[in-house]
């Protein structure tokens, strides 16, 4: 007869944890948790309370602007602060930190400069223009190298009107084909000697000798050579004052540091 073989019970021994357990690493959790939180609360606290000391002492309240003669203080600023966060000056820093305005008729490039929490100063670098011609229907800037600089369908109240040069073609960023091109630095001279003694002539003539010619409104000015130019331009800023009004020839080519003769030829109305 077989023997019956006796199977053992083994009883296994269930990890039971305790109720106190429990609670003491629940409450081990809340309080990582509350950390947590008071640590995210804090950040944004301090996050929220930095902001409003940004806004409120850093809002820019003086703009100066330097350098600018095509373009009233009022176009350049408009150019520069583009959206509603341009008036804080942190703001505006970092937005143009290492980065220069670009791209602008007539302006080579544009800076800005935070001088205080409240002060920025916006830079103004215009290309050296001496001149303009008239070709196409548009008007072609140039620099006292005859390079065309510029094109634009608007003509520049700061910059005088060059005829009398002749050319068969215009090509931006190149030079102006003329005969002589010695004379677009004796333009920008001129232009210089104008600006200097604050006046404003309206055109710059070339006859087929390269005699100049200024014209300021009705006054026609026969210069001449470029011969004693510096004195020319002196004496018209206290002759042209005089003529205000008036319409009429202003010879200066006999003009000289011995003869100074100088006379006037009004046109009747």
């Amino acid at each position: 007869m077989a023997k019956r073989r006796k199977i053992k019970k083994v009883k296994t021994k269930r990890n039971r944890r305790s109720i106190f357990d429990i609670i003491k690493d629940s409450l081990r959790y809340s309080r990582s948790l509350y950390i947590i939180m008071a640590i995210v609360i804090t950040v944004l606290i301090a996050g929220v309370l930095g902001v409003i000391y940004i806004r409120d002492n850093y809002t820019i309240k003086n703009i100066y602007v330097s350098g600018n003669t095509h373009y009233t203080n009022e176009e350049i600023i408009d150019m520069v602060m583009t959206d509603k966060m341009c008036d804080n000056s942190i703001y505006l820093s970092l937005k143009y930190r290492n980065k220069s305005i670009e791209g602008v008729p007539f302006i080579e490039k544009m800076s800005v400069e935070i001088v205080s929490p409240e002060t920025v100063r916006i830079n103004v670098y215009e290309k050296a223009v001496a001149g303009y011609i008239s070709y196409l229907g548009r008007y072609m800037y140039f620099d006292r190298d005859g390079i065309v600089v510029e094109s634009s369908l608007e003509a520049s109240s700061n910059v005088p009107e060059v005829l009398g040069l002749s050319f068969n073609y215009v090509i931006i960023h190149e030079k102006l084909p003329v005969e002589k091109q010695e004379v677009f630095e004796e333009i920008l001279d001129i232009t210089q000697l104008l600006s200097k003694y604050n006046l404003h002539a309206n055109k710059i003539f070339f006859d087929s000798e390269y005699n100049v010619y200024l014209y300021f409104d009705g006054i026609e000015v026969s210069i001449g050579t470029k011969d004693y130019i510096d004195e020319k331009i002196i004496q018209l800023q206290y002759i042209l004052p005089n003529l205000e009004g008036k319409s009429g020839i202003l010879e200066m080519k006999d003009f000289n540091e011995d003869t100074k003769n100088v006379t006037f030829e009004e046109k009747k109305q």
